[in-house]
């Protein structure tokens, strides 16, 4: 039998946001790990095993044991790990920040930008026009609370940091595929600069999508599903 002493493996998709925030925790915690490529179209009898309530990614198997939820999975790695960096800070207000304004970007941002991606028209645009609302609490959220902060380092990430740049990091890619442009330096300065200074860390690099796989994939997706909308 297979030692499971220590083993880590994630079960994850390429494209999803979910699954890349569970790698870009697992890095920076310099976590070795071995990564299984689900196929959601035709889940493994593996994943429905490990994940039997929902049965989707991300699942983590640590030590034969599976853990599913991202984010309940980077709060278990951040238990389970206890080296540096720590995903919430010391002090139980700002650790009730975090919590706050990750809820804020799960449950106000992320459905509508969606919603951007796979519209067209006055749709889209009224879309736009709300994920830009939603975005500039954000922002204001960000300059209010986080005006220190200080991206430099691998030290630098929690678990603000990971959502932000697992949501927002490929915004360019976004801008180019689907011709709209929500995060700018102008109106969104604070979340545009975290954003930059993540993406200058080496191991998110190591966790980037390529550009040109990323471009592909939304725009055939995206194709698909208005075709969808418009035969149904």
């Amino acid at each position: 039998m297979e030692d499971q002493s220590n083993k880590v493996t994630l079960h994850g998709m390429w494209i999803s946001t979910y699954s890349k925030r569970v790698e870009i925790a697992l890095k920076i915690k310099g976590i070795l790990y071995q990564y299984v490529e689900e196929d959601l179209q035709n889940k493994s009898e593996s994943l429905i095993q490990l994940n039997p309530v929902h049965k989707k990614i991300p699942v983590l198997v640590h030590n034969g044991k599976p853990v599913a939820e991202s984010l309940v999975i980077l709060e278990y790695i951040d238990e389970t790990w206890k080296n540096s960096p720590h995903f919430f800070p010391e002090d139980p207000y700002e650790r009730g920040q975090v919590r706050f304004w990750v809820s804020y970007i799960n449950q106000q941002v992320f459905e509508v930008m969606g919603q951007v991606v796979f519209q067209e028209g006055e749709a889209q645009a009224k879309s736009v026009e709300e994920a830009r609302k939603r975005i500039k609490v954000l922002e204001e959220g960000l300059k209010k609370h986080f005006s220190n902060k200080i991206i430099r380092e691998n030290d630098d990430v929690g678990l603000l940091e990971i959502i932000i740049i697992a949501t927002f990091g490929a915004h360019k890619v976004y801008r180019e595929a689907i011709g709209v442009e929500i995060i700018d330096p102008v109106n969104t300065p604070t979340l545009y600069n975290w954003i930059e200074c993540l993406q200058d860390l080496p191991v998110m690099k190591e966790v980037e999508v390529p550009r040109d796989k990323l471009v592909n994939f939304l725009q055939s997706y995206r194709q698909k599903r208005l075709q969808q909308a418009a035969s149904a």
